[in-house]
């Protein structure tokens, strides 16, 4: 049977808005599964959390036999949201992006074991800024625990020590999904702290930054090393010169130059000197690697895909130290535009990261860094850019803009976008979703 023009318009104008009425159902299924134990979880506390306009429990429910849950909420579908699992304690949230009708909640059983956790790595980089040398420092944490379990203490499970006269900025720690989240440090005295967070499965990483007096641009910084065997990798501009204990040339990566050294035993302080002046980083460079992670960090949070995501890589003999070394720039990105910013160039400060799993920490507002990790992306500046990045990202599909907007969603709750450029970006979406609909 041959269909009219009237018919053929009403069945086109209902694939197209299905993506909408699905966005918009509101409910949520799920399971909660122990990855510990490999078996689904019952009565276990589940929240609803609301990231838009600041993280807001909405709902409450608890898992049944089957670690079956239901949640509905008018945000659902419509908003990026978390639910959040608690057990013994420790939160493990698992992102439900607009559209999303399904949801799996992996939880751990806790281990306070240390040797749960190895420190591989352990990225150092310097960035001089007039009288001040801003210093981001991140580890790369493994946990390859069999059975699986979250390496968890709540009087502080990783610690880290700052170099005398150092000035703490912030810290940030990041689990296996990449999303950065703040950290309220706790302090052990002298400059030594520690912080509580869950360390899943998998790779997880923390960092922090401070600030060091840099008097006639020279220092020489001394870095206390806690864990035992893992690589050091100090950067910095080419146009500061580093010198240090048992440290080697290692070449230059994505315009900064690589110092290593092997093997560092635990409680070693390796003094590094450091002299130059070096120019703030660009801005736009920051910005484009900072989307590129924010968006990997998206879709892994989302529980995605990412591998279509581009993310740049740094090449041949660093691969392995790819997240540090570029959450690293990030991080010093931040730091340096939260000290210009007190000068007359104008930068614009984003919100703070999402909270997930400090069980006594309050979410708290952080500077520019991005969580960086440092983490953190901030959109284009250039309007016809923007659009033309929304377009192909989207690819003429509705679904693919909502996953757009969910990320967007995303990086500003978790500090990577400033306000104003949110504002731009979410605009330019919108428009492409009114010109969608409109055909």
């Amino acid at each position: 049977m041959r269909l009219t023009y009237s018919t053929r318009l009403a069945l086109l104008g209902a694939l197209v808005l299905a993506p909408l009425a699905i966005a918009e159902a509101g409910t949520v299924h799920g399971t909660v599964m122990n990855g510990t134990t490999g078996k689904a979880a019952a009565g276990i506390e589940l929240i609803l959390i609301q990231l838009q306009g600041g993280m807001q429990d909405v709902a409450h429910s608890k898992s049944g036999a089957q670690g079956e849950f239901t949640f509905d909420h008018p945000g659902l579908g419509a908003q990026p949201m978390l639910v959040r699992a608690v057990y013994h304690g420790i939160n493990f949230n698992h992102a439900v992006p607009p559209g999303t009708t399904t949801a799996q909640v992996d939880i751990y059983e806790p281990s306070k074991d240390v040797k749960t956790i190895n420190v591989p790595s352990h990225v150092v980089i310097f960035q001089p800024n007039g009288a001040a040398l801003i210093v981001g420092e991140e580890y790369q944490i493994e946990n390859k625990s069999k059975p699986p379990v979250a390496y968890f203490r709540s009087d502080g499970g990783f610690d880290f020590a700052l170099p005398e006269k150092g000035k703490l900025q912030q810290v940030a720690a990041a689990g296996p999904a990449g999303m950065p989240v703040m950290q309220v440090p706790i302090d052990k005295k002298n400059n030594h702290y520690s912080i509580a967070f869950a360390f899943r499965p998998g790779d997880n990483s923390v960092l922090y930054s401070y600030e060091l007096p840099y008097t006639g641009n020279a220092a020489t910084v001394k870095i206390p090393t806690i864990y035992p065997g893992g690589r050091l990798l100090v950067v910095a501009p080419p146009s500061v010169q580093i010198s240090g204990d048992g440290l080697t040339p290692g070449g230059q990566e994505q315009g900064m130059n690589l110092y290593g050294r092997q093997d560092v035993p635990a409680g070693t302080l390796v003094a590094v000197s450091v002299s130059g002046t070096a120019p703030p980083p660009d801005a736009n460079a920051g910005a484009e690697q900072q989307g590129q992670q924010g968006q990997g960090r998206d879709a892994e949070q989302g529980g995605g895909d990412s591998s279509g995501v581009s993310i740049q890589q740094v090449p041949g003999r660093l691969d392995v130290l790819k997240w540090p070394l570029v959450v690293g720039f990030i991080c010093v990105f931040g730091l340096v535009a939260f000290l210009l910013a007190r000068k007359p160039v104008v930068v614009v400060a984003g919100p703070a990261p999402v909270e997930e799993k400090v069980p006594d920490a309050k979410p708290k507002k952080s500077k520019p860094s991005a969580p960086s990790a440092p983490r953190s992306a901030v959109a284009p500046t250039n309007g016809a850019a923007s659009l033309a990045e929304v377009d192909a990202a989207i690819g003429s599909s509705l679904e693919g803009l909502k996953e757009r907007l969910f990320r967007l969603e995303l990086r500003r709750q978790a500090g990577t976008i400033s306000d104003e450029e949110y504002t731009q970006e979410r605009a330019r979406a919108e428009k492409v979703l009114r010109d969608l609909v409109r055909g």
